[in-house]
Order: structure tokens, then C-alpha cells, then sequence
């Protein structure tokens, strides 16, 4: 598959103002590790309020797929990103597709993914209502997209033991907390007048919630 040499090449699907700001560490850590070629692909399904957290993490955007068109609906999007992600994976021949919450852009970049067998990691897996309405169509999403999924990385205890309940082995679970607070540290970094993000329960602010509706 793709990469040079060891190099793997990790494609990191966003679409969304929260998947820009939950998945810039992931690529942050990919490209400080060495081992990898980040291809970060957008479908710009949010694409005004993606534009700005696109510049602030400083991702390397190798395709904007641009799909949003006035007057969509959730088919046509679907379509849209299905189509797109299936050609920029057909052309940078990817090791693992990353997707990250539960939006469309996450369910189509899972499942383009699948359908050219190329391993999927799953960034905030495991979050669930238990009521497919509530979000909608964002339970769907991430029920859907854990089918597909090889890697899951939940944010919490609870979010694991809900994938446990579906079936997922323990050896393709990891717990690792909420990127959302890496990416709040890269800001701070960044900008020192933003407040420190508070504590967790156990000391770890990267613990994250227990549990969330939608991404």
C-alpha cells in the first residue's frame, strides 16, 4: 500500500469545525513521530467555520473535496463525500483512514475506506444515546462507522464498555482521552492569555466527558 520505504501514510478525513479541532493532534503527533506521511483530506462539509481552525492548527491539506452545495440534502451529501473520498484514497493510496465524532464526512470516510480495504481508525469512538433520533442523524453515524472500524479509539471508560456491549474486542480498543484538550493546549501554546483547561476527576483534564450526544 501507499508510503516510501517504512513510511506509512496516514489520511486524516475532516469535514467539520469540531473534526479539524479533535483530529489536529492526531496529525500533529503523526508528523512529529517521523514514521508517517500525513494526507489530510477535507470535504468541507462545514466549510466557512472549517476554513479558520483549518489555518489555526496549520493542517497540510492535500484535497479539498469542496462537496457542499446550496440546498443539499443528507443523500446528496452522502454521494458527494462517498465519491470524493473514494478518489482521493484511489490516489494516495493510504496505510489507515482516520475519521474522527459522528458527522457524515466521518461515516463516508469510513466506509470509502472499507470498500478499498484499507484500515480504519476511529477517533472518539464509542459515544452513544441509545435512541437512533437523538442526534440525528449522529447516532447513526457513529453506530454505523464502529461497523466498519479496526481501530476505536474512545475518549472514555464508558464509551469502551458501550463498544464492549456491541462486540468489539478489547485487543481493538484503546482508551485515550479527549483530543479536544491537546488541541486546547496547542492553543495555549500558541495563545498563553487563554485560561488553563481545568483538572479532571483523576487528575488527567484529558479524561474528557463521560459521555456525549454528538460531536
Amino acid at each position: 500500500m501507499g508510503g516510501s520505504g517504512s513510511r506509512r501514510t496516514l489520511m486524516v478525513v475532516v469535514g467539520t469545525r469540531p473534526e479539524a479541532i479533535k483530529l489536529a493532534p492526531v496529525v500533529h503527533a503523526a508528523q512529529a513521530h517521523g514514521g508517517f506521511d500525513v494526507c489530510v483530506v477535507r470535504t468541507s462539509q462545514h466549510r466557512q467555520m472549517l476554513d479558520a481552525m483549518i489555518e489555526h492548527f496549520e493542517l497540510p491539506v492535500a484535497v479539498d473535496l469542496d462537496i457542499m452545495r446550496h440546498d443539499q440534502d443528507l443523500a446528496q451529501i452522502t454521494t458527494a463525500a462517498l465519491e470524493g473520498l473514494h478518489r482521493a484514497i484511489d490516489e494516495h493510496a493510504p496505510d489507515c483512514v482516520v475519521v474522527q465524532g459522528d458527522t457524515t464526512t466521518t461515516f463516508c470516510g469510513a466506509l470509502a475506506a472499507c470498500y478499498r480495504r484499507v484500515p480504519v481508525a476511529h477517533v472518539e469512538a464509542g459515544l452513544r444515546t441509545h435512541d437512533r433520533a437523538q442526534p440525528f442523524p449522529e447516532e447513526i453515524n457513529r453506530c454505523l462507522t464502529a461497523q466498519v472500524t479496526d481501530f476505536h479509539f474512545a475518549p472514555t471508560p464508558r464509551a469502551r464498555d458501550n463498544l464492549r456491549r456491541e462486540g468489539v474486542a478489547d485487543e481493538r480498543i484503546w482508551v485515550t482521552g479527549n483530543t479536544a484538550i491537546d488541541a486546547l493546549r496547542y492553543t495555549l501554546r500558541r495563545d498563553p492569555a487563554t485560561p488553563e483547561p481545568a483538572e479532571g476527576p483523576r487528575g488527567s483534564p484529558s479524561e474528557g466527558p463521560a459521555e456525549s450526544p454528538s460531536g
